[in-house]
């Protein structure tokens, strides 16, 4: 099981058209690409990410992180983990 994640703050991107904020990880030393959608940043602060996607990701960080580490366990295989508001479950 995945037990380390840390967030390459350097590759966060907001990728407004596709309506995700991506990055790169180290999971217990290897490098995976993420994305996760606005909805989810929308359903954990209530408000809809519009110019303030990065910050509200910042913002709830710490549960972005703790869902990223369940779903690199569910989805070992996969090379962009995205991340919807069905793995806030």
């Amino acid at each position: 099981m995945a037990s380390n994640l840390k967030i390459d703050q350097d590759s966060l991107i907001d990728n407004d058209r596709e309506r995700q904020v991506e990055f790169t990880a180290e999971v217990d030393g290897d490098d995976r690409d993420f994305a996760v959608k606005y909805a989810v940043l929308k359903e954990l602060s209530g408000d809809e990410p519009e110019n303030d996607a990065l910050e509200l990701f910042e913002r709830f960080s710490d549960e972005i992180v703790d869902v990223c580490v369940e779903a690199t366990v569910s989805r070992p295989s996969a090379s962009l983990i995205v991340i919807s508001e069905g793995d806030l479950e």
